[in-house]
């Protein structure tokens, strides 16, 4: 039964990095019976290593709690790598080699306080592992596709993903397997870990999605390897007030002509554009093209004359992923928003224009930003319809997830 769990966890992409030591619980296991231990007298955590000390560690658990580990003398101790489906690639190791930041899952027997464990095994996962599994998996976002479900064939699996870019609007089919972890967002947050495993029928026209995974050489399919969607609200407007002790902006939807209190959170994503990136975008909408007087080349950076050739770490270099100028297509928003430097809640002002993807949220609590672009008002004064279908798409994969959050609206 245990063994089929860890199966099914990591089927469905449950949390991600850390699915690989759920086989920790049959050698673990094994370990245990071998020695005559009852299955009651064997307590299990899992969670990170905050402090090491020559008989053992601390171990910050997943549960909130810190737990002292003493490790017996005879303690099987091995490392793995991050999202690995057995232990054939386990390597033997010794305290000695447990740092701070580690992941470990550990078991033993617990004290009457429940503050320490005696250990008799441990499974690690070392930080900088971690860290690389995550790098490659934000690079592999960044170079993914996002888009508005424009329709979802149950039949063939395939969702229509309408993908935007400066003035330009493009369909592509996403294929979907078998083996393809789908994911949803919760109803009001920007967090990617509170993204819960959803079936293929939950996938609606006008949600939007972001996926990873491979692009065929023409840009118009993409076999998915991860898909994450929700329901999510576009607006555009002018803000009315601004309380910076409450984190909050109240903004005058163009579309409604009512209020709308947007909130931010550690994990909202807030940009300000140049007057001058403003202008080029807006000249695209016009039908200005790439080559119109100040408008930005394909694949250009917005940050006000930043170099392209400068990404955010993980970004994919100018022309790749989602179209730049060696593809001939318009560049992702997402991936521009991506090299721009975070702005500050203090850095807008009564009456800015923005542009915000954010939570549906509520009639009373208002929503959540997901991803928040200010100093466009060059932008709406040439297309305000045009420039939600622009803005598509380029939203935050908060929380830890690729492309995560900043802290920008802080």
């Amino acid at each position: 039964m245990r063994k089929e769990t860890c199966r099914r966890l990591w089927r469905v992409g449950a949390r991600r990095v850390l699915t690989s030591v759920c086989m920790g619980f049959l050698v673990l296991g094994l370990v245990a019976t071998g020695r005559g231990q009852a299955p009651s007298a064997v307590f299990k955590a899992m969670g990170a290593v905050v402090s090491v000390d020559p008989n053992g560690f601390t171990v910050q658990t997943d549960s909130g709690t810190r737990l002292a580990v003493l490790l017996q003398s005879n303690a099987t101790l091995v490392r793995i790598p991050p999202n690995q489906k057995d232990l054939k690639s386990a390597t033997k190791i010794t305290a000695a080699d447990i740092s701070v930041g580690d992941r470990v899952l550990v078991r033993g027997h617990i004290s009457d306080d429940q503050k320490t464990l005696l250990a008799t095994a441990a499974i690690v996962m070392s930080k900088t592992d971690i860290a690389q599994k995550q790098e490659a998996e934000r690079a592999a976002w960044q170079r993914g596709v996002g888009g508005l479900v424009s329709s979802v064939d149950p039949a063939t699996s395939t969702i229509t993903l309408s993908t935007a870019g400066f003035g330009a609007t493009k369909k592509v089919a996403l294929h979907v397997s078998k083996d393809t972890v789908l994911r949803r967002y919760a109803p009001d947050s920007v967090r990617f870990d509170d993204a819960k495993p959803a079936p293929f029928d939950q996938i609606q026209p006008g949600d939007q999605l972001r996926a990873r995974g491979t692009r065929s050489q023409d840009g118009n399919d993409f076999a998915a390897d991860e898909i994450v969607s929700g329901s999510f609200r576009n607006i555009a407007g002018t803000v009315s007030s601004i309380d910076l002790s409450q984190n909050t902006i109240s903004v005058m939807d163009l579309k409604t002509k009512r209020p709308v209190l947007v909130k931010f959170s550690a994990d909202s994503q807030l940009r300000k554009l140049s007057p001058m990136m403003a202008q080029g975008i807006a000249v695209r909408l016009k039908g200005g093209g790439a080559g119109a007087p100040g408008g930005p080349p394909n694949g250009a950076g917005a940050g006000g004359g930043a170099p392209a050739a400068a990404p955010q770490a993980g970004a994919p270099p100018s022309g790749g992923g989602s179209g730049g100028a060696r593809s001939g297509r318009a560049p992702d928003l997402q991936q521009v928003l991506n090299r721009m430097p975070p702005a500050k809640l203090a850095d807008l002002q009564k009456g800015d224009a923005v542009m915000i993807v954010a939570t549906q949220g509520t009639a009373s609590g208002g929503v959540t930003a997901i991803t928040v672009l200010g100093g466009v008002e060059a932008i709406l004064t040439a297309s305000p319809s045009a420039s939600q279908a622009m803005f598509t798409g380029a939203w935050n994969l908060g929380g830890g997830a690729p492309g995560g959050g900043d802290e920008g609206a802080q």
